[in-house]
């Protein structure tokens, strides 16, 4: 097997599949410009570029997205979206890798954060930054001395009054919300 045709081959299902096929659709029309990796706020922090992410769909490299953390640095700013010349949903296919990294199981470490702060937003209605913390610490027992190396961080953002104690919020006004979105993405 050449060695193109093994970086483009993933073992993955059907249904996952189906994703890239979709996604490679999405961004078929890409013309390589740039404009996303040059708008994206984020773009310092991530190892694959976002124009070099959509080539990689482009050619079907599921393996080498998926071992990215390009697309769990995404912060759906649009910004990409709003600049692309060709007017790409380029955040909805940032999204969209996030469910398919967690489809595959493939989901990194960092897919701990995006769960505990997608579900600490469903049950409050806002980020309830102690109790998102500690979900995310114990989605992450891989680490067990992880929550110590944050208590210095934590201690100053809370003099600065940056973090809120859980309580108040809106409880579970957003709840209806997410079973919604569940239900039209095939979830529930």
């Amino acid at each position: 097997m050449s060695e193109a045709v093994r970086k483009t081959w993933s073992p993955a299902g059907d249904e996952i599949e189906f994703v890239l096929a979709k996604l490679k659709e999405e961004v078929g029309a890409c013309m390589q410009c740039g404009t996303c990796t040059a708008s994206c706020p984020n773009g310092f922090a991530m190892d694959i570029t976002p124009r070099a992410m959509w080539r990689m769909i482009q050619f079907g490299m599921l393996d080498e997205i998926l071992e990215s953390h390009t697309f769990w640095m995404c912060s759906s700013c649009y910004t990409c979206t709003l600049r692309c010349p060709r007017g790409l949903k380029l955040t909805s296919v940032m999204a969209s890798l996030k469910r398919l990294a967690m489809l595959s199981g493939k989901g990194r470490k960092d897919s701990a954060f995006y769960r505990a702060f997608m579900e600490n937003v469903e049950s409050h209605g806002r980020v309830q930054e102690m109790s998102m913390m500690s979900n995310y610490f114990f989605k992450r027992m891989d680490d067990p001395t992880l929550p110590f190396k944050f208590v210095p961080l934590g201690m100053k953002m809370m003099a600065k009054g940056k973090v809120h104690m859980p309580g108040g919020g809106q409880g579970g006004v957003l709840k209806s919300m997410f079973a919604k979105a569940r239900e039209m993405e095939g979830l529930s």
